[in-house]
């Protein structure tokens, strides 16, 4: 409160003032100076001077001008702080070894990565890099505001369109009042494919993110070391990684050198060779006879050349701890929302990233779309004109003035008044036939171009998909490799890189036991053998599932409560044949009345591709596999049931199969998959067979008819049948008899669709396998109740696995 005294002096509060004075100065440099807006990546001294640089006409393709130029007109026009902050920023943007992509094309000396500093601006000379464009391009059709500058003569961009995310693929640094900003260069070529996932999926995680884009890409190269501290980065907003550098130990005339190619991110060269070279005179590094530094332009290069007997690993590891070849880069993703700062994740960031390219195409579009509007009506005057010419003529040289002529049109052609002024100003070669021509094809194509527009306006897809391929045409453009490694740390080595990719046998138990074994651990047998042991089960417990897979492949596991889990095969632990293998409620995040009843797997994610579920109680369900491309540790819905219903079978389908449905009574029904209709994961699916009483379906597969339908009871009966015998009939029908069931057959336990090359695995509820090669199985009608192809015990029942061979 301001109070004055009987002497005229103004009392204030102290306290409340300087608290009031601080926030305003604080809020000052946080968003007028220290940190980036979200939007284009930008402080506002970048901004101002890409700006400026479009104002002076600095081109790509036009000369270089001096330095010097651009910052008194930048400090003059838009930025009033000293001249050296603008030349620094100037620089620092032309850097490649500090900018990942360069936005200032620089001639002249513009500083090393020793830490010598740039040349004075009067010597130096620049213009705009060519990806700087894409950073200004359309910033003349309304896409973002403008607000005045500091004396209001001028207008300045309040952010660039930044048709590219600049802030991921560039990064930031700042500090302001009270917090800072560090944010991590990236790829291009990652950064624009994660943006065109997010926008195809909006649901995408962080995790699913991380698989585009896989972690900063600094200008100098180096490694990260592990991923954690990304991980939590793109996360939280907020990481620590270690980034070293490449180092290489070579063998040159007996003895060892380490050779440096790659330093860390904002490391000083020279500082670093001279700490190296200070930790051999103080003998605290030892081993080392010479050091030297050769690098060129063309890159790093300090060669430590080691004494005979030094152990040339030892002398890296020590370099590692004690100089800055390691180092800790802290990653503070701090950036400006709508004027306030705020802690970003990966999601977060690219989600403001979109949020801002729809406005400016939105904008853009409008802009435009009125600027072909008011063309087409002049066009459209134009024609009315010509179509009328001796009259407008007759008009124009009869109307003492221009206001006259035009009242006159709009009387008698009801033209409107920017329409007569195109025709007054229209020239004497235009009334020929080869002009109105022109006019009909001019205006056919504003009517085409203006129905583009407005369809990108109504139709949000189709500006997303804009906003995609415009992103698209700047990768291919601009696009590089990744210069950055990732490597694992010691705690996060991926299992796939060190485990061998080959075929192994998965098998799962009824009562929920798993394994993983090597492919070779059978051989083929003849039919009606015995067998051998495959392995120890607990009492009345026997096989579900065995299949043939890669250990890199994915596979899916769906539950009898129609969930959905993913795992790697290598990630199925190892066990020897006879031992019974892990509970796999230790693997996945099963419930307690929760049982895996079918598997998948998957080598290659293919979108386009069907899956189809069936349940014991004949209802069938066909939806699209993208829908399971992102799945959960805790698992997804893959298909809601109806009460004391299981899923029995899960296929992938291309979209246009037949299927065959088999039930343990004999039954079978076949009908194309279109008869059922897609649905979403979450729904319940439709009949597929008119059961009979005590009867459910225990089977179905894909249809091929150059192939046979195999058959199996419990007692181990079997037998093939052609598919060309089962006539195609309509979904939900009764279906067609496809086995005789008797009392010394059993009811029927699978169905297999197979040819004449395939094998297959029969394994009994005591745990007794064997490998039946198909062509010695009998060929058989529908109506038959086949052949014995393995010799069981009464107790034991039969569970089978088609086999694929090599």
């Amino acid at each position: 409160m301001t109070e004055f005294n009987d002497s005229g002096i103004i009392n204030v509060d102290l306290e409340e003032k300087m608290r009031k004075s601080y926030l305003d100065y604080s809020m000052s440099v946080i968003v007028s100076r220290a940190l980036p807006d979200v939007r284009d990546g930008l402080k506002p001294v970048h901004r101002r001077i890409l700006y400026g640089m479009q104002v002076l006409g600095l081109s790509p393709n036009g000369s270089y001008k001096k330095s010097a130029r651009l910052v008194g007109d930048v400090m003059g026009k838009f930025h009033p702080h000293g001249d050296s902050s603008i030349y620094d920023a100037t620089v620092r943007l032309a850097q490649p070894f500090s900018t990942r992509y360069p936005l200032v094309d620089g001639q002249g000396n513009f500083g090393n990565i020793d830490g010598d500093g740039a040349a004075a601006m009067r010597y130096t000379e620049v213009r705009m890099s060519k990806l700087a464009l894409e950073m200004l391009r359309d910033i003349n059709k309304d896409t973002v505001d403008f607000k005045p500058n500091f004396d209001e003569e001028e207008t300045e961009p309040v952010v660039l369109p930044a048709r590219f995310p600049n802030l991921l693929v560039n990064g930031s640094s700042g500090i302001a009042v009270g917090m800072a900003t560090n944010m991590a260069p990236h790829n291009l070529n990652e950064v624009i494919d994660g943006v065109i996932e997010y926008i195809d999926n909006e649901d995408i995680t962080v995790e699913e993110l991380m698989n585009t884009i896989k972690g900063p890409d600094f200008p100098t190269g180096a490694q990260i070391m592990g991923k954690e501290g990304i991980k939590l980065a793109y996360k939280t907003g907020r990481g620590k990684i270690q980034v070293r550098a490449v180092a290489d130990i070579e063998e040159v005339k007996n003895r060892n050198r380490i050779v440096i190619s790659e330093i860390p991110y904002q490391v000083n060269k020279s500082n670093l060779v001279m700490k190296m070279a200070e930790l051999v005179k103080e003998k605290e590094i030892e081993g080392i006879s010479s050091i030297r530094d050769e690098s060129t332009r063309k890159g790093v290069k300090i060669v430590i050349d080691l004494k005979r007997d030094a152990n040339p690993n030892v002398v890296l590891n020590k370099l590692y701890k004690n100089t800055q070849m390691k180092i800790t880069f802290g990653i503070i993703n701090l950036a400006l929302v709508n004027g306030v700062p705020k802690v970003l994740s990966l999601k977060e960031l690219i989600s403001n990233y979109v949020d801002h390219q729809i406005e400016v195409v939105t904008r853009r579009t409008k802009f435009e779309l009125a600027k072909a509007k008011a063309r087409a009506h002049i066009v459209e005057g134009l024609k009315i004109a010509l179509d009328n010419i001796d009259r407008i003529i007759e008009i124009t040289r009869q109307s003492r003035t221009d206001e006259d002529a035009k009242a006159t049109f709009t009387e008698e052609f009801g033209l409107s008044d920017i329409q007569g002024q195109a025709i007054l100003d229209m020239r004497i070669k235009r009334l020929t036939g080869l002009e109105r021509e022109k006019l009909d094809e001019e205006y056919e194509e504003l009517v085409k171009y203006m129905a583009r527009l407005t369809e990108i306006l109504e139709n949000h897809s189709i500006l997303m998909d804009l906003i995609k391929e415009e992103l698209l045409e700047i990768k291919d453009k601009y696009g590089d490799l990744r210069r950055t490694v990732i490597k694992p740390s010691a705690e996060e080595i991926d299992l796939a890189d060190i485990i061998k990719e080959e075929d192994v046998i998965i098998t799962l138990t009824q009562f929920g036991y798993i394994k993983r074994m090597p492919e070779g651990t059978y051989k083929p047998q003849k039919r009606g053998g015995r067998g051998i042991s495959a392995l120890t089960t607990r009492e009345e417990d026997f096989v579900n599932d065995l299949f043939i897979t890669s250990s890199h492949d994915s596979i899916f596991f769906f539950t009898n409560l129609g969930r959905v889990y993913k795992l790697k095969a290598y990630e199925i632990p190892e066990s020897s044949r006879q031992a019974k293998g892990t509970a796999i409620i230790n693997i996945l995040n099963l419930s307690a009345d929760e049982k895996v009843q079918s598997i998948i797997p998957v080598r290659n994610f293919d979108p386009e591709l069907k899956i189809v579920m069936a349940t014991k109680h004949g209802i069938i369900k066909r939806v699209s596999f993208d829908e399971f491309k992102n799945i959960r540790k805790s698992g997804i819905i893959g298909m809601t049931l109806k009460e004391n219903d299981s899923i029995i079978s899960t296929k992938l389908t291309t979209g246009n199969e037949e299927l065959i449905l088999v039930t343990k009574k004999g039954k079978s029904i076949r009908f194309s998959e279109n008869d059922v209709r897609l649905t979403g994961r979450t729904s319940m699916g439709v009949k597929s067979i008119e059961l009979g009483k005590d009867d459910e379906v225990v089977a179905f597969d894909i249809v091929q008819d150059d192939k046979y339908l195999l058959v199996i009871s419990e007692k181990g009966y079997g037998k093939m049948t052609l598919l060309n015998e089962y006539r195609t009939q309509t979904r939900a029908g009764k279906g067609i008899i496809t086995y005789k069931v008797k009392d010394k057959t059993g009811d029927l336990v699978s169905a297999k669709v197979i040819d004449k090359n395939d094998e297959i695995m029969m394994i009994t509820s005591a745990g007794v396998i064997i490998r039946i090669e198909t062509e010695g199985i009998s060929t058989m009608g529908r109506s038959t109740s086949g052949v014995k192809l393995m010799n069981i015990k009464d107790s034991d029942v039969v569970a089978v696995a088609k086999y694929i061979g090599d």
